[in-house]
């Protein structure tokens, strides 16, 4: 994964949002990341441009091509299993999901596969 966290950022929201929604447009993005939509703008256009993402030019909707819907899920599974990880230790589900959001980025692969692996093991132990 050769990418900013600012783009890792975007690309995982764009997925969350389209779970629950049919059309994500940037300024759902720019509601959901708290961003001005000149800012989102700017990176949607260079999203599009280095092939993560395509935007329907009639309806404005944003869909994840191939490379980064592998990103976003990527990030998206690292959030939900460090935040898991963060709240069996005992941190409140806020914090946790605000430190796993900032950690997703920069934890190495080896690291976080340990970590879903000891979350895996012991849930099953409940």
């Amino acid at each position: 994964m050769n990418m900013h966290e600012s783009g890792e950022m975007y690309l995982e929201t764009i997925l969350r949002l389209s779970e629950n929604r049919e059309i994500v447009r940037s300024i759902d993005v720019a509601d959901a990341m708290g961003f001005s939509k000149p800012s989102i703008s700017r990176a949607m256009k260079n999203l599009k441009e280095n092939g993560y993402i395509s935007i329907n030019p009639d309806t404005g909707n944003i869909k994840l091509l191939e490379k980064g819907r592998e990103i976003a899920e990527i990030i998206y599974e690292r959030h939900k299993v460090l935040t898991k990880c963060l709240e069996a230790i005992g941190v409140s589900p806020s914090t946790a999901q605000s430190d796993a959001c900032r950690i997703e980025h920069v934890i190495s692969d080896e690291t976080f596969q340990a970590l879903k692996k000891h979350i895996v093991e012991h849930s099953t132990n409940e």
